[in-house]
């Protein structure tokens, strides 16, 4: 197994703004769904755009419910978002958006 990706914490939650996370997703609706194609290049695709517009995404797993344990750490360290919750069969992330570069 491949050690997880580095992370830049900037880019992720800590504390109070993680609790305001997990009120926020409880009235999202999954945007990216696992289904019989597993974690494939589409999925990933689908996963780096919605996380980009998003920032808070919540993933439902259709297939692979009983994989899930050992799918979040990988799409976690392949996508270098941070889980927020897991609950039943469905995973929160969360990655923000990286800050603009200032203007030269």
């Amino acid at each position: 197994m491949n050690p997880p990706a580095p992370t830049d914490d900037s880019r992720h939650a800590s504390g109070r703004e993680l609790r305001d996370l997990k009120a926020r997703a409880q009235r999202l609706d999954p945007v990216i769904k696992i289904g019989r194609a597993g974690l494939s290049e589409p999925f990933y695709a689908a996963l780096d755009r919605a996380l980009v517009d998003h920032e808070l995404v919540k993933v439902k797993f259709d297939d692979f419910k009983d994989q899930k344990k050992v799918l979040v750490p990988e799409i976690l360290a392949r996508s270098g978002a941070q889980l927020v919750q897991r609950v039943g069969n469905v995973a929160v992330l969360f990655l923000r958006r990286p800050s603009p570069a200032p203007a030269s």
